[in-house]
């Protein structure tokens, strides 16, 4: 599983994620203040250092957990595939502010005015990773399983396994922001305030559209290539309304079925979703999830 076509191809929001993150956490471990990063009592209540709040988001607090956590971040933009970089731009937003609120909400229950440095909530992008793991865990099939030492694994195994070594990269400095991430996700899953229909207005997509640098190491579409496939949900839905597909029996592209089973979609069935959707992998995904969901 490799969260679809390789490189960021349809996923600005995540690229710009991970570059931000990587420029930080080399910025601030190089003035060898990573560590001094993560929140206490202290800093969230005490000395109202808001800054460390946006700060934290964004840088990680060693090299490991820099490379676990971009290694995450790289998979799941297969998530905003999905959804659309609009939505996915909501889920990122929402997902940082409420496991923030969490982690402020725990440290000021938990924490004692007078801790040290030893009880800092570890800085990096938790609750956008482990909220992501919410989606993961309900909306991505497993395609393969296999035994390794008569231990059986699928190939969501190493997501998981990556996510259960970040998670405990600092033990209990980590943890915290950990699950406040899942509780994140949580709540977006489940909903609430009607989140999950929430959109940003077209302009600041726009912007943000001409703000990302342009993706590397994907060579373009050539010029007979049903583009629609490779376009958010969203956009998809506007093309739709002004073309009309010519039904066909050919077999759907081989790139077009590998998307889909890199999403962890058995074969045999994005091969019959793409033929219903008349090869657009969007609208063949929707179908899989909904098939899935019942």
């Amino acid at each position: 599983m490799n969260g679809g076509p390789s490189g960021f191809n349809n996923a600005p929001v995540t690229r710009t994620f991970i570059i931000a993150s990587a420029l930080f956490t080399v910025f601030f471990g190089i003035q060898a203040r990573s560590i001094k990063l993560g929140l206490s009592y202290q800093d969230v209540i005490v000395k109202l250092r808001f800054w460390k709040l946006v700060m934290s988001v964004f840088a990680f607090s060693s090299t490991p957990e820099l490379l676990f956590g971009l290694f995450l971040l790289y998979y799941f933009r297969v998530f905003e595939r999905q959804i659309g970089s609009n939505k996915y731009s909501v889920f990122t937003l929402f997902s940082i502010i409420i496991s923030l609120l969490f982690e402020v909400l725990a440290i000021s229950l938990l924490k004692d005015p007078a801790a040290t440095a030893a009880n800092l909530v570890t800085s990096g992008p938790y609750g956008l990773l482990f909220a992501s793991f919410v989606p993961f865990f309900f909306d991505i099939p497993v395609s393969t399983r296999f035994r390794v030492f008569g231990v059986r694994f699928s190939d969501k195994s190493f997501i998981y396994l990556a996510g259960i070594q970040l998670l405990l990269s600092s033990w209990r400095r980590s943890i915290l922001p950990g699950i406040c991430g899942i509780l994140a996700g949580s709540l977006y899953r489940l909903n609430v305030f009607g989140i999950r229909k929430a959109k940003f207005p077209e302009f600041i997509s726009s912007f943000f559209s001409r703000f990302c640098l342009p993706s590397v190491g994907n060579p373009p579409a050539a010029p007979n290539r049903d583009v629609r496939g490779n376009m958010p949900s969203f956009m998809s839905r506007q093309v739709e309304r002004n073309f009309t597909p010519v039904p066909t029996a050919s077999e759907p592209p081989e790139d077009s079925i590998a998307t889909l089973v890199s999403m962890g979609f058995d074969r045999n069935s994005a091969r019959q979703a793409l033929m219903r959707a008349r090869n657009d992998v969007n609208m063949a995904t929707n179908i899989l999830l909904e098939s899935q969901s019942h």
